[in-house]
């Protein structure tokens, strides 16, 4: 039974649950990303700084939410996939529909260039190196040839990197001139929806794990290609309104600094978070590698994007769409077994 013997436990209402829940986690993502653009403008952040830490974290809640849920019912590795297909997602599809959704070109600067996407590469590297080690010192025993254990201290290694990377920004706080303080802001109502958003999201992160673990289960689904799918796409969407927004209101900075800075704080920090959590968890190097190996592509394909002429076309953003459909097809073919370069799956 599901919702304590409120409903059945049967496939269609479990797709019921998903809709609903990712209904849910929009409208809590409504809530925190507003607050949080009020409490930036009050506080006086610079724009990239508000895209890519405020509200970055904000609408990245739903993958920490998921990666927390995960890791505390052993399913750690739909967590992971949530957040790799997630990133995937942020990178191609975001700034894709925020390029379309802009008043012509999205326009972007040195700053997010040369900051916020160089060390967004850095945060994927590091992720790869904490999983390297995790299978060369810690490995699983009696486990698959690739599988390691990543423990608390491995986990400290991202969130240090994360550590420097708030202090980057720090720095651009310190040096920027913020002008005059908006007035009309209850800064305490605005702290209090932030914090029902972020409730509102946790809930409905709970609800849909549980329930796409429940059709993976049924329908033979691993719990890393349902991660990367599912679970990904609904956890996602807070990020694509916000930046869809952003980019609408003629904001491309915070919008573009908004995907960069969501994408490093799921690397760095929800993933590590969840281990802190339960102690230590079991990573498939052959698994995840290939999918982290995507993402560096992608990741590529958008830097080239923004540095050209420090824009995103209208043609660029059909490219980019074009890249997830094919990113997509390759996960059905590999569901389907009519590929197997996830040898871990």
């Amino acid at each position: 039974m599901v919702l304590g013997g409120m409903l059945p436990d049967a496939p269609i209402v479990h797709v019921l649950i998903v809709v609903v829940a990712t209904a849910f986690i929009w409208l809590g993502s409504g809530w925190l990303e507003e607050s949080a653009d009020h409490l930036s403008s009050y506080y006086g952040l610079p724009a990239v700084v508000q895209g890519s830490i405020v509200v970055a974290i904000g609408s990245s809640f739903p993958e920490l939410a998921s990666v927390v849920v995960t890791a505390l019912g052993d399913t750690f590795d739909m967590g992971v996939g949530a957040i790799v297909g997630s990133a995937i997602f942020n990178i191609l599809v975001i700034p894709a529909l925020s390029g379309l959704a802009a008043d012509g070109d999205l326009e972007t600067n040195r700053t997010i260039v040369y900051k916020e996407a160089q060390f967004y590469m850095i945060a994927v590297s590091a992720v790869v190196v904490t999983f390297a080690l995790a299978v060369i010192y810690v490995p699983v025993a009696n486990g698959p040839e690739l599988a390691g254990t990543l423990t608390r201290p491995l986990a400290m290694i991202p969130l240090l990197l994360y550590g420097l990377y708030l202090f980057i920004q720090w720095q651009d706080v310190s040096d920027h001139d913020a002008g005059d303080v908006p007035g009309g802001i209850a800064v305490g109502r605005e702290w209090g929806r932030l914090a029902a958003g972020l409730a509102v999201i946790l809930l409905a992160v709970e609800l849909l794990v549980g329930s796409v673990e429940s059709l993976g289960t049924t329908f033979g689904i691993p719990e890393f290609l349902a991660g990367v799918t599912i679970v990904a796409a609904a956890t996602s969407l807070p990020d694509a309104l916000v930046s869809v927004r952003s980019a609408q209101a003629d904001k491309s900075v915070t919008s573009l600094g908004n995907v960069l800075g969501s994408n490093t704080f799921d690397l760095l920090v929800a993933i590590p978070i969840g281990v802190l959590i339960v102690g230590s968890v079991p990573i498939d190097f052959a698994t995840a590698v290939p999918m982290l190996g995507v993402l560096t592509l992608a990741t590529v394909l958008l830097f080239s994007f923004l540095r050209t002429d420090l824009r995103v076309t209208q043609l660029e953003s059909y490219v980019l769409l074009a890249a997830y459909a094919l990113f997509v097809a390759w996960i059905v073919a590999e569901t389907v077994g009519a590929t197997h370069l996830i040898k871990g799956a």
